[in-house]
């Protein structure tokens, strides 16, 4: 009798698709297959199984099922496979989910949008990397979803089940989709009288909103559904909610006038009564911390561990300032579309600068590793090591609707000015929406920020544990100083102030005072800078 095993089936069928020839894993898997009637059923299920293993998609999943501490995950026998959520960043575990983009039940393609989850730095899209059908939804939206578990469930295309019914989680999204009333009553736009607010609840509509004016509707609960969106690509604006709000006020004072009308008439059943409208009390008010401030929150705390020590100057940016003139005419002048920025601020020319002085002082581009701070300084310098990183990738603190957030510029030591602009205009925007990508946020080796755009002089900045030093530049202005040292003479200049910090463990102060140095003359300086560009 013939012995094959169904093992051996999807054995065999594993090691052709490993070796890149899927036309003959069919002649293959027949083969072992033609004495047995339950292998030869068993055939196309073992051709899926090892086509999957061997797919960029079950690579995902066994990276994202590793970071959890769990199995990779394989098709089950009707060809339901879980996402899971991969890693998004450096030290994330959790992300909120902020909106589905499908329901159960919905076709999604390679690259069709998932969902988008809201991480402690930043807002990301999560796409389905195949085909299938959706067939359940792990997690509601505002639920905080763990890295490396299920985000959802999806039937793969062309599985031997492809022709079984709908599974029934798509077919139970139908009544809670038919009866929106409920949620929308719990708004404050859902009231008796009429208002253009009182809009119906699409419960298809796909939200597009910043985390910023998502967190205020949550605040108000406020189902973002049934707010119109005026922003561009129908995108809902800080404004619109406040006005919606505003609107759910006005409805709510308005339905008093219409009691004695009411009561003319026989009245029903008693009903609840309508909302209350929204105020604000003089009282105190407590609230969880946002994504953003937990993730300082943390990031700060490891940095109470570092010794820090300050140091200040000032630089003159006059010639600078004559250098940026040439070069946003020269923008100008190759016409719209040549350049992604319609003109460049400072911060490339500091950035890149910033670079050219780290090639002279690569310690402040270190990092210092294999430190346990629950150790005494005794045992804890042990295992102490710098690593010296050859990119010089430079994060820029930015604020954006939803906070403090510190991406970075990869590779400067490599880029042009205009490069490190396109760059920087490409984060600026991401960071408007709160959709800077995961990668920007990771592998920083040194910072940079301009705290001077809103205000302030002198700093005192924090260095986080995986760097050495940071920088913050404060806000310039024109005042009155001596033309040189050997002069009375006295003349008006563009000053702006630059505060250090560094990790008082493994710099000192004289390296970071001959670093600063060098970055002034090449700021002070352009045409020195220029020369030493590679």
């Amino acid at each position: 009798m013939h012995r094959t095993s169904a093992s051996a089936v999807t054995a065999a069928a594993a090691r052709a698709v490993s070796r890149r020839s899927l036309p003959r894993v069919a002649a293959r898997v027949a083969s072992m297959s033609s004495a047995s009637p339950l292998l030869r059923s068993l055939a196309p299920r073992a051709v899926a199984a090892a086509h999957w293993s061997s797919s960029p998609v079950a690579a995902l999943h066994t990276s994202a099922a590793k970071h959890a501490g769990g199995a990779t995950p394989a098709p089950s026998a009707d060809g339901i496979v879980p996402f899971l959520l991969a890693d998004v960043g450096e030290g994330i575990t959790e992300c909120e989910i902020t909106q589905w983009f499908v329901k159960e039940g919905d076709e999604v393609q390679q690259f069709d949008k998932i969902c988008e989850v809201q991480s402690d730095k930043a807002a990301v899209e999560i796409s389905s990397r195949f085909d299938g059908k959706i067939t359940k939804l792990h997690y509601a939206v505002g639920d905080m979803a763990k890295v490396g578990a299920p985000l959802i469930d999806i039937k793969l295309e062309g599985s031997d089940a492809a022709a079984a019914a709908p599974a029934p989680a798509a077919a139970a999204t139908a009544p809670a989709a038919a009866t929106p009333a409920p949620a929308a009553a719990a708004t404050p736009a859902a009231a008796a009288t009429p208002s253009p607010v009182a809009a119906e609840l699409d419960s298809d509509r796909v939200i597009f909103a910043t985390p910023a004016v998502r967190r205020i509707a949550r605040e108000n609960s406020i189902d973002l559904r049934l707010v119109p969106a005026t922003g561009k690509g129908d995108r809902i604006l800080k404004e619109d909610v406040l006005r919606f709000l505003e609107g759910g006020k006005t409805a709510a004072a308005a339905a008093p006038a219409a009691a004695p009308v009411a009561a003319a008439a026989p009245k029903p059943a008693a009903a609840p009564a309508p909302a209350a409208p929204i105020t604000v009390a003089a009282a105190d008010e407590v609230r969880p911390l946002t994504a953003i401030q937990k993730a300082m929150f943390k990031s700060m705390t490891k940095s109470l561990t570092i010794p820090h020590f300050g140091y200040a100057d000032e630089l003159r940016l006059d010639a600078l300032m004559d250098v940026r003139k040439a070069v946003n005419h020269q923008v100008k002048a190759s016409g719209k579309g040549a350049y992604p920025f319609s003109k460049v601020s400072f911060m490339p020319f500091f950035i890149k600068s910033f670079s050219l002085a780290l090639r002279h002082h690569p310690l402040l581009n270190a990092q210092l590793v294999g430190v346990d701070p629950a150790l005494p300084a005794e045992q804890a310098v042990a295992g102490a090591k710098l690593v010296y990183r050859a990119r010089h990738n430079i994060s820029i603190a930015m604020d954006t609707p939803a906070g403090l957030i510190v991406p970075n510029i990869k590779d400067v030591q490599d880029k042009s000015v205009l490069d490190i602009a396109a760059d920087l205009h490409r984060l600026q925007e991401a960071g408007k929406k709160g959709a800077i990508p995961a990668a920007d946020l990771q592998g920083g080796t040194i910072t940079l920020s301009n705290i001077g755009a809103i205000g302030g002089t002198y700093m005192g900045p924090v260095v986080v544990t995986s760097e050495v030093c940071i920088a913050a530049l404060g806000k310039t202005a024109r005042v009155p100083r001596f033309k040189d040292e050997d002069s009375l003479e006295v003349e008006p200049h563009h000053i702006m102030p630059v505060s250090f910090s560094a990790d008082h463990r493994v710099v000192d102060g004289a390296s970071v005072a001959r670093f600063a140095q060098l970055w002034k003359q090449y700021i002070e300086n352009p045409m020195n800078m220029l020369a030493n560009l590679k």
